[in-house]
């Protein structure tokens, strides 16, 4: 640091990481100018800087410290934006995370409620929800005959499916956050004709409200023509967080899930 300080009439101060970085950002621009003489692996302008910073060698007067110290400011600044975005993104991520885990734990609790058996995304069971896990008395594996089915490594993974106590498949539910619409609508294909006989037709892609747009040009796509007729639906956020809890006490069967579901194709 007190190298690359002197050498180029930076600021660097200890303790700061953006301040870090934006030195990282000075020493790579300084190896590239001075690449004919120094290495590629930073080895060299390494030891250069702690031997001026040791005092080993003296540094050359600085010809403009008002431009260098402009560099410095401008590599600083582009550091600290870089951060900014790179923390926004992380928290969003982060909001997304909750957000999807916190539908997943409304349709869990609804299924149970309405007398279903339950299964949570084999990825999604060990995950908290309100201070236990989501997959907590939910069904540990798959049940015959999906378990053996060709595209059952792909139905592991829908959020939530809701079964018949003892039967087959009354309901599966995609959660689409933020992800991409059309993986969880192939998750739901493979539910719905990867197994001869298969009678689910209680498809739905659960989303913000601010999606239904999206969802519905997915599905207007080549490659899902079928789900027409399948009537795979769009359940918004807003409609299952305002009646979830009445349905809890009240309802029966699909029908109140389907009452607040709409068509899309």
């Amino acid at each position: 640091m007190k190298g690359y300080n002197a050498l180029t009439g930076s600021n660097v101060k200890l303790g700061r990481w953006s301040e870090y970085l934006a030195m990282r950002e000075g020493v790579m621009r300084l190896n590239a100018q001075g690449r004919d003489l120094l290495s590629n692996d930073l080895g060299a302008v390494g030891g250069l800087l702690f031997d001026v910073g040791m005092g080993r060698y003296p540094v050359p007067p600085l010809a403009d410290t008002d431009e260098a110290q402009a560099a410095w400011e401008a590599d600083l600044a582009k550091v600290r934006d870089e951060g900014a975005r790179e923390r926004k993104q992380r928290e969003a991520s982060a909001v997304a995370d909750v957000t999807h885990t916190r539908v997943q734990g409304w349709l869990r609790d609804l299924g149970h409620a309405l007398g279903f058996e339950v299964w949570i995304a084999a990825n999604d069971r060990s995950r908290d929800h309100e201070g236990r896990p989501l997959g907590d008395r939910c069904l540990d594996e798959l049940p015959e005959p999906l378990r053996s089915s060709p595209g059952a490594d792909a139905v592991r993974l829908i959020d939530v499916i809701w079964f018949e106590r003892g039967g087959p498949a009354a309901a599966a539910f995609e959660v689409e956050h933020t992800t991409s619409i059309h993986s969880g609508i192939v998750r739901l294909l493979d539910l719905a004709l990867g197994v001869p006989g298969s009678s689910v037709s209680a498809l739905f892609i659960v989303a913000p409200d601010d999606r239904e747009d999206e969802v519905r040009t997915q599905l207007r796509r080549p490659a899902f023509a079928r789900v027409s007729d399948l009537r795979v639906r769009y359940l918004p956020y807003g409609e299952l967080s305002q009646h979830r809890a009445s349905i809890e006490r009240f309802g029966q069967g699909m029908r109140p899930i389907e009452a607040l579901a709409r068509e899309l194709v």
